[in-house]
């Protein structure tokens, strides 16, 4: 299983549209917050380990209407 991050910049006004957007039309997403700061949202998924990173991003999260910008995060290690 691959965890991964993604900070999510939407248009003005749009914050809310984007997270219910990704939240009905993205599985593998596994919680969305608000964040302050230089991206809006922080989306965390879960990939299985054969799926690419690239293509997901690319295919689910980047179409949505009201993003921006993408900035992603790949994960090594849980700690805890």
């Amino acid at each position: 299983m691959q965890t991964l991050f993604v900070q999510v910049k939407c248009e003005l006004g749009r914050v809310y549209d984007v997270a219910e957007q990704v939240i009905e039309s993205v599985d593998k997403v596994s919680e969305i917050h608000s964040t302050s700061g230089q991206f809006d949202l922080l989306i965390k998924c879960y990939l299985d380990d054969e799926e690419d990173i690239g293509r997901f991003i690319s295919d689910k999260i980047q179409p949505i209407d009201g993003i921006r910008d993408t900035y992603t995060i790949i994960t090594f290690k849980a700690f805890s």
